[in-house]
């Protein structure tokens, strides 16, 4: 199994920077991609950015140019680091990882139990 324990969210004023981490434990053969997601109330979860092992990065539209997604394979972590936050990006942020619990098994997806994140005007 993996568990995937966050840190980092908080309550900060519009234009401040937040540093999101997440860190994969547990007895499992490979993690692959990681992402964050978010969760405002009421809405769907949307995806904000997922990073491949390689290294590989996407943005959602509305985090481009402000968020920045990386990740340390030797410590199975993922970062996110939110400049220029706006009262928009409050949400519920949740790590999500892509991992094999042995080597020819199947892949599954794993949650972390998310971080509330609100940015005051």
């Amino acid at each position: 199994q993996v568990q995937l324990v966050e840190s980092g969210g908080g309550l900060v004023q519009a234009g401040g920077s937040l540093r999101l981490s997440c860190a994969a434990s547990g007895s499992f053969f490979s993690i692959n991609t990681m992402a964050w997601y978010r969760q405002a109330p009421g809405n769907q979860r949307e995806l904000v950015a997922p990073i491949t092992s390689g290294g590989t990065t996407n943005y959602a539209d509305s985090v481009k140019g402000r968020f920045t997604i990386s990740r340390d394979n030797a410590k199975n972590t993922v970062y996110l680091q939110m400049n220029s936050l706006k009262p928009e990006d409050t949400a519920v942020y949740y790590c999500n990882a892509e991992g094999k619990l042995y080597s020819d098994g199947p892949t599954y997806r794993y949650w972390g139990q998310g971080t509330q994140i609100t940015v005051s005007s």
